[in-house]
């Protein structure tokens, strides 16, 4: 058996389910590069924007849909985020996203849950991103930061 056939699994707390969930590293969204340098978390509706997203259940991720990139290409996307004002997302392999799905958890726990109801999440995370960009925080933020907080405002207010 060769262990580098197998993603790493790192646990992470699922917010307000008191759950915890096994996230696959997944590589990079844009050319499925394995060593990745920079994640950035959006809510799920970002999966209608990927490439390939079409076809999953966003209202069905629990949590957040959790894209990686490599390298040369957390370069690019900064660029055409801070620079050009564009989105990465279309560009982006919505297989390559990390997240969870609803259906999972049930198989899991061999319980249902409701569905899920992404509004109070969203408008959280689209706050945390106002603050960023208007910067109401502590300290100066991230490119890292910056680059989330426009995918994230960009996704919400254009679904809104």
């Amino acid at each position: 058996m060769n262990p580098a056939a197998f993603p790493a699994v790192r646990i992470f707390p699922v917010k307000d389910t008191g759950m915890y969930t096994g996230k696959t590293e997944q590589p990079c969204c844009l050319c499925d590069n394995p060593e990745t340098v920079a994640r950035v978390d959006l809510p799920p509706r970002a999966i209608n924007e990927m490439k390939h997203g079409d076809p999953i259940a966003w209202q069905d991720v629990i949590g957040e849909v959790s894209v990686h990139f490599c390298e040369s290409d957390w370069e690019l996307v900064q660029n055409l985020v801070l620079e050009m004002g564009m989105s990465p997302l279309p560009r982006c392999n919505a297989a390559r996203a990390s997240f969870d799905l609803r259906e999972d958890f049930e198989a899991l726990t061999n319980q249902q849950k409701a569905v899920q109801d992404h509004s109070a999440r969203e408008q959280q995370m689209l706050a945390d991103a106002n603050a960023v960009l208007d910067g109401e925080t502590q300290h100066d933020p991230t490119n890292r930061a910056l680059v989330e907080a426009r995918v994230i405002r960009w996704v919400v207010d254009n679904d809104a």
